[in-house]
């Protein structure tokens, strides 16, 4: 995988159902009622004998070998070489589905025209500096985009040894 390519990163531990994810992801692309590119989905477990909910937003995930790219016979779904942000013209789509029936994400959607549409990593915002508008609007930053090293590096920030044990003296300092 190219070090520059970029990738959404998902921490289902953090994610609080509150949905401003689908919402700032509409208002940005200015969907009608219908297309999602970004669902937060409910995944029931059971942990240790305890059941339990999780939430977990989905979107594309910009894959680096796209099935939907390979399945698409006319050719209307590009990656970009320089960030690896997977596109689709919708002037090139034919309406025939394949790349649906080839993602193993769901991630393509079909509005009212039939033609396929899905996440574009908001690449418009990206190209300006600016976060996603998914990874904006989520306030318990359970969405980061960036390249591995960015979201590795932020991880590692998030979950140091310090900032675990300041977790433990916020919890143990309260009555």
């Amino acid at each position: 995988m190219n070090t520059r390519h970029k990738t959404i990163y998902i921490d289902a531990k953090r994610c609080m159902n509150c949905r401003a994810c689908e919402t700032a992801c509409k208002v940005e692309n200015e969907l009608p009622a219908g297309p999602r590119y970004i669902m937060v989905s409910e995944v029931e477990l059971t942990i240790d004998g305890v059941d339990k909910c999780e939430f977990l937003p989905l979107s594309c995930m910009h894959c680096g070998d796209p099935a939907c790219m390979k399945a698409c016979p006319v050719g209307a779904i590009s990656k970009r070489a320089e960030d690896g942000i997977v596109l689709v013209d919708k002037n090139k789509c034919i309406g025939c589905h394949q790349c649906l029936w080839a993602c193993e994400f769901g991630a393509p959607q079909f509005g009212a025209d039939n033609k396929m549409e899905k996440c574009n990593m908001c690449y418009q915002r990206l190209d300006l500096g600016l976060p996603t508008a998914c990874e904006a609007a989520c306030q318990a930053e359970a969405i980061i985009v960036g390249t591995m090293d960015q979201i590795s590096r932020k991880l590692r920030e998030r979950y140091s040894t310090s900032s675990r044990e300041q977790l433990f003296l916020e919890k143990t300092d309260k009555p």
